[in-house]
């Protein structure tokens, strides 16, 4: 983009007032002989990167013809340059989307079946739909207890390192809240021995 001058009476030159994206108006700018605007400045590129730019991308006397990546046909058993684990991967994957659609379709069909009206069928319809759901949230349940039991273990290690280090004399004015941290230790350990004997 070439920035339009413009020369007033005395020979000066001007860079001409230009509007903004947002509606302003910038003003005329005296420039001197010979000024290039910074967008038209070109970059600056040393003799290394010259060198590579005029470097030609193949090597002597190859014919991009050669170079022309050659698209293999695909071999009956489907995909291509497949290991057959990854081909049984793929097998495995496949069979459980369909399980999915085939589970998501019973779901809708039993929904369907199901009316307002009809409350004595309603049960024995869903009879094995919280059967299969109730797997997934007992491991979930499972997994969630693991879970507060281990936090409840490094919170309950805090508190012995903390009380080590005031009997060390480490710590010689606990603050308000190690205290709270020590007087929690009670109530952590039956939340702990509450939580290993429910598993």
């Amino acid at each position: 983009m070439a920035t339009p001058y413009v020369t007033d009476e005395t020979g000066g030159k001007y860079i001409a007032s230009t509007q903004r994206p947002d509606g302003t108006w910038r003003k005329q700018r005296r420039v001197k002989e010979g000024y290039v605007p910074q967008e038209e400045v070109p970059v600056y590129e040393n003799k290394y990167v010259k060198f590579f730019k005029s470097k030609p991308e193949l090597p002597p006397g190859l014919s991009p013809e050669a170079t022309t990546p050659v698209t293999p046909s695909r071999p009956e058993g489907g995909e291509a340059g497949l290991s057959k684990t990854a081909k049984r991967n793929l097998k495995r994957k496949e069979k459980r989307r369909q399980q999915q659609e085939k589970d998501a379709e019973a779901l809708s069909r039993t929904l369907d079946k199901v009316s307002l009206g009809d409350a004595a069928q309603t049960p024995s319809a869903l009879q094995a739909t919280p059967l299969a759901a109730s797997d997934p949230s007992d491991s979930a349940a499972t997994t969630e207890k693991a879970k507060k039991i281990k936090n409840l273990r490094k919170k309950l290690r805090q508190v012995e390192e903390l009380q080590q280090r005031i009997q060390a004399g480490e710590v010689s004015q606990p603050s308000r809240e190690q205290l709270e941290k020590l007087a929690r230790r009670k109530v952590l350990e039956e939340e702990l021995e509450d939580l290993e004997l429910g598993l």
